[in-house]
């Protein structure tokens, strides 16, 4: 339970650290080439997840599996089902709540790191 645990915080970290790409990548294409914010979000959703794989390979799971392609398509899927998730709950806040955009992004973050550590520590990162 001590190694999930840690492993889930070191998922967290690694987090972090996408969430700040994400947020950097959604304000520029957003506020700064105005381009519509759920385009936006997808695009910051994508280069963190990006990253997100490469540091939980090698830092959180400290994964071997020679089969990179196949693995990273894994992520990307779980990472995809995520997207679909963020954004719907950035939707639902936002034009049902009237929440604003990035309380409502910080939410569903929040709601879908839960999805991806659990679906990417059964499916993706399972021990070769």
């Amino acid at each position: 339970m001590f190694e999930l645990g840690f492993k889930f915080l070191k998922f967290s970290a690694v987090g972090l650290s996408g969430l700040a790409i994400d947020f950097c990548i959604t304000f520029l294409t957003k506020e700064k080439l105005r381009l519509n914010k759920y385009f936006a979000n997808s695009l910051g959703f994508v280069f963190a997840a990006t990253s997100n794989y490469l540091l939980n390979k090698t830092w959180t799971f400290q994964d071997t599996n020679p089969y990179a392609v196949t693995q990273f398509s894994k992520y990307i899927l779980i990472a995809l089902i995520g997207l679909v998730i963020n954004n719907l709950i950035i939707y639902l806040l936002v034009n049902k709540k009237e929440i604003s955009f990035y309380w409502a992004k910080l939410v569903a973050i929040g709601i879908v790191v839960l999805w991806n550590f659990i679906a990417n520590y059964n499916f993706t990162f399972v021990a070769n």
